[in-house]
């Protein structure tokens, strides 16, 4: 699993399927021109532009991504968390509730802030080359500072 911070308006409800089950969106269109050709032309993607049938996050205006939510993008991404107004809320609401930074890993809230701050999509473990230890993804860019 990974995570990744997306900003959201306030009142952004992840879409769910009839079974209640969130709709995996991936954050941005994910083909180049060359792998859109390829799925067109094999089928597994629709000739529907601009999404050719993908199921996207809406790119809403940035005046209007004032909050905050993570996501796992193993599945081009689904929530792991509610829609929080800051950083520190959706770290604290993460390290309360000990959502997964990783396999069998959770994170602290200074590990989650470190990350939703760094602003990027981070994997689920990295291994330390030196010391050959591994550690979550959130955990590696807490150390970065």
């Amino acid at each position: 699993m990974s995570t990744e911070a997306r900003r959201v308006p306030a009142n952004w409800e992840h879409p769910k399927d009839e079974n209640g089950h969130h709709i995996p969106m991936h954050e941005h269109f994910p083909y180049d021109e060359e792998e859109i050709v390829e799925g067109l032309r094999d089928g597994w993607l629709n000739n529907d532009p601009p999404n050719y049938g993908c199921d996207v996050m809406p790119q809403w205006p940035e005046s209007e991504r004032t909050h905050y939510q993570m996501y796992e993008s193993v599945t081009e991404g689904t929530p792991i968390s509610p829609v929080m107004e800051t950083p520190e809320a959706l770290a604290r609401w993460l390290a309360d509730n000990k959502a997964s930074a990783g396999p069998y890993a959770t994170a602290t809230y200074d590990q989650w802030l470190a990350m939703i701050k760094a602003g990027s999509s981070v994997g689920s473990f990295v291994m330390d080359c030196a010391t050959g230890r591994t550690m979550s993804g959130v955990e590696a860019v807490s150390r970065l500072k």
